[in-house]
């Protein structure tokens, strides 16, 4: 593969030019027309639809259904959340005239759906029957991003699945929060084989509107944090401000309590950025649109039939449920494929050429490590399948390190500014919970409290700003 193909600069020396290099050159994304916005290519939507179908069967399987909800929201529905309104508003597309006629009020172009959605609900639920409601939508959403954009990572458009549930009480709600999160780890963790921490937001640092926010945050290798998902206990704050009310089994009237949650395709930027490599994608098998490509070794000789070998070998991994393709193009030389199949990421290749068929074997080969191995013909489905799996357990703790060693424990103000300049990563450190610290840190270094750890860890130090009395343990980080 020519170096105009292939991958030209390091990972190392030049994280942003690496990640947009492998973004397009392994027909991941192409760039749109319009700035801040990209086209989902093939290649890459395969994926997300593997990300899809993992949390749709799941989902469906706790009770909740699709929906779809209209794109345009009046503007009046926005301004019904006055702390979601103001928290929104810099972000949003507005439609103001349908042709040439000017519209009375205006549309904005939905940067997530809670206002038009409750809208709905009021008119749904009467009674504490019709609860819980547990609603998820698959859908887009548009936030303006013009001046810092990034493929997957930051656009101002993007693919994501938005649930919106109602409940009869905060306990239910509390759940039903847990529930979604835990799901997320499954996804984030044991799905794109990337560790995450989880815990909550700051009331600085919730979804403008929550009650509170849980989240699960990773670590990219460049230093910054990446938000993989959120789950919201919304409170009854939407509820009173579209009216959804129920009328209990003890037949008072009570206002609803909500929950939203959501990921989007930055999952794929995370995949990209943390598990790729010099020479282009790698893809954990479990969410790999092809986990194994065949490449066939051409020769020319009497009695040996290359190509069905490799046929017949595709549809036996086919047939055990392995995702396979035969790349049989007669056009491409056997080396400029193994590096077109490397570039995508596929986690194994395995190579059939005379002296394959002649010793009855066929040579494997691991796309993280580049081990190659000779397998009996009568063992490859067993070894591709075990193959599969440890290539996908070897990502996750090749990753688990890189995250221990990106946690940073400091003491003092100066340590902290220092980290977060020359190491980045996650900041471990003792906060006193005043907001007043959280946001001089933010002025002065960039860095957000990513999160307050789910399980309360050892305050080990002073408020790490102001010297006074710490209540939490918290991580600090600059973040996407």
């Amino acid at each position: 593969m020519s170096k105009e193909i292939g991958i030209t600069v390091s990972k190392k020396d030049d994280l942003s030019e690496w990640y947009t290099q492998v973004v397009t050159k392994s027909g991941l994304a192409d760039y749109a027309s319009v700035k801040g916005f990209m086209v989902l290519m093939p290649y890459g939507y395969s994926i997300w639809e593997k990300i899809k179908e993992f949390l749709d069967k799941r989902l469906k399987a706790t009770g909740h259904s699709n929906a779809y909800f209209p794109l345009l929201i009046p503007e009046s529905f926005l301004r019904k959340e006055a702390e979601h309104f103001s928290g929104f508003t810099p972000e949003v597309f507005w439609v103001t005239s349908a042709g040439n006629d000017k519209l009375g009020e205006r549309l904005a172009v939905r940067p997530t759906s809670e206002t038009v959605i409750y809208d709905s609900y009021a008119k749904w639920i009467r009674s504490w029957r019709d609860l819980p409601l547990l609603i998820n939508v698959w859908n887009s959403v548009l936030r303006a991003e013009i001046k810092m954009t990034k493929p997957f990572m930051r656009t101002s458009e993007f693919l994501w699945q938005e649930g919106h549930t109602v409940h009869a009480d905060k306990e239910d709600t509390d759940a039903e929060v847990m529930r979604i999160l835990e799901l997320y780890r499954q996804l984030i963790e044991e799905q794109l084989a990337i560790p995450a921490l989880v815990g909550s937001k700051t009331d600085r640092e919730k979804f403008v509107g929550a009650l509170y926010t849980m989240t699960l945050e990773s670590m990219m290798p460049d230093g910054k944090a990446l938000q993989m998902g959120t789950s919201h206990n919304l409170g009854q704050n939407f509820s009173k401000a579209f009216e959804i009310r129920y009328l209990g089994n003890d037949e008072e009237t009570h206002y609803a309590w909500n929950s939203s949650w959501g990921v989007s395709w930055r999952l794929i930027g995370a995949v990209i950025m943390l598990h790729g490599d010099d020479r282009g994608l790698v893809i954990p098998p479990r969410i790999a649109p092809v986990q194994v490509v065949i490449v066939p070794i051409p020769y020319k000789a009497e009695g040996v039939d290359i190509s069905g070998r490799a046929k017949s070998l595709a549809d036996k991994l086919q047939e055990a449920g392995i995702s396979v393709t035969l790349d049989d193009r007669a056009q491409y030389t056997p080396g400029w494929k193994f590096n077109d199949w490397e570039l995508k990421g596929v986690p194994v290749r395995i190579e059939i050429g005379p002296r394959d068929v002649s010793r009855q074997q066929v040579t494997i080969v691991r796309r993280d490590t580049s081990e190659r191995s000779a397998v009996p013909e009568v063992d490859v489905i067993k070894e591709t399948k075990r193959l599969l799996d440890a290539v996908q357990s070897s990502l996750f703790e090749k990753a688990s390190r890189a995250l221990k060693q990106a946690i940073h424990d400091v003491h003092t103000y100066d340590d902290l500014k220092r980290t977060i300049e020359t190491e980045g990563g996650f900041v471990r450190a003792c906060w006193c919970s005043e907001t007043a610290c959280e946001d001089r840190i933010k002025d002065e270094t960039g860095a957000t409290i990513r999160l307050v750890p789910m399980q309360d860890e050892q305050v080990f130090s002073e408020c790490v700003c102001c010297g006074k009395t710490a209540k939490k343990v918290v991580y600090f980080a600059r973040a996407y």
